[in-house]
């Protein structure tokens, strides 16, 4: 797996312009965050803008990097790319301007206009999803020829997939809290905007849905960097047991963003959880130990891979 940033320059261009204009956003939001006292449900109103800008600057320089290990090049990815890139664009653009204008992006019925941008916003999403789908395939299909970064880039894309998933129940008609003009809601059991942790905002007295959201997207590195890491360190380990560790990892992660975002749909705290939370994550834990003990014991010995 290679890793050289300096190979960045011809990675692909859309999704490097969306991380420029990304990584500009986020400071023009830090700038808003510090000049601008005005507070939005409990949080500084430039919170979000941040949190976004910053998240995408994640997801373009990340995605480039993995379409930069493709063998060759891909229309039906490219086209896909495009369409990520504008998705992006206009969706931080809608966010902005309802910072700008002291309303919130999200759940936002209050007036016509608002509701009918709340929901092309959510279309836009969706077409989000499918190219970031098509990716996914193609990725499959052509196959990067290093094989642990075959499965970590698979996995990666796949539980990114289900992390964007995660967020449907935030505008489910159960999540209608019942108040006028507000059509959903981060948190289950309590009103959105109360006490949080810091920076991420998530519910420390009821369920937070953003929870299994954000770790399911940020698969999407956590995958890559766990094949990074096996590349440079368990160097001992053949190809095949490292690639099989990464997929060892990957279905762990993904039960682990299952499990979050079932905990979270309880009204449960993630600091806060309960017997049967607990027992749930002892049983994830064990099977994953389990299950990376059988694959470390069916490994091929150095030599033996040599002689083969």
């Amino acid at each position: 797996m290679t890793t050289d940033v300096r190979r960045a320059r011809r990675w692909n261009r859309p999704l490097m312009f969306l991380v420029s204009v990304m990584a500009v956003l986020a400071v023009v939001a830090v700038v808003g965050i510090l000049v601008d006292p005005r507070v939005l449900t409990g949080a500084p109103i430039w919170l979000k803008p941040f949190k976004f800008a910053v998240s995408f600057v994640l997801y373009g320089a990340t995605l480039a990097w993995m379409l930069s290990l493709l063998p060759r090049r891909s229309r039906a990815v490219e086209r896909a790319v495009v369409v990520i890139v504008a998705v992006a664009v206009v969706e931080n653009a809608w966010i902005v301007g309802q910072a700008v204008r002291g309303q919130t992006s999200h759940f936002n019925d209050t007036t016509p206009l608002n509701t009918a941008l709340f929901a092309a916003m959510g279309a836009a999403i969706m077409v989000l999803f499918f190219a970031h789908l098509v990716i996914g395939i193609v990725v499959l299909i052509k196959r990067i020829p290093d094989r642990v970064a075959h499965s970590a880039v698979g996995w990666g894309l796949g539980l990114s997939l289900l992390g964007m998933l995660a967020a449907v129940p935030m505008a489910l008609p159960a999540q209608d809290p019942g108040i006028e003009g507000i059509s959903g809601a981060h948190s289950v059991g309590v009103a959105d905007g109360g006490a949080g942790l810091p920076v991420v905002g998530w519910s420390t007295t009821g369920g937070d849905l953003r929870i299994g959201h954000f770790v399911g997207l940020h698969a999407l590195q956590a995958l890559p960097i766990l094949a990074i890491l096996l590349s440079r360190f368990a160097t001992r380990l053949d190809e095949r047991t490292r690639a099989r560790l990464v997929v060892v990892a990957g279905a762990a992660y993904g039960v682990l963003t299952v499990l979050l975002t079932w905990q979270a749909l309880r009204g449960q705290p993630l600091l806060r959880p309960d017997g049967l939370t607990l027992v749930a994550v002892a049983a994830l834990v064990v099977a994953t130990v389990t299950a990376a003990g059988l694959v470390l014991a069916r490994r091929r010995r150095p030599e033996l891979a040599l002689a083969a």
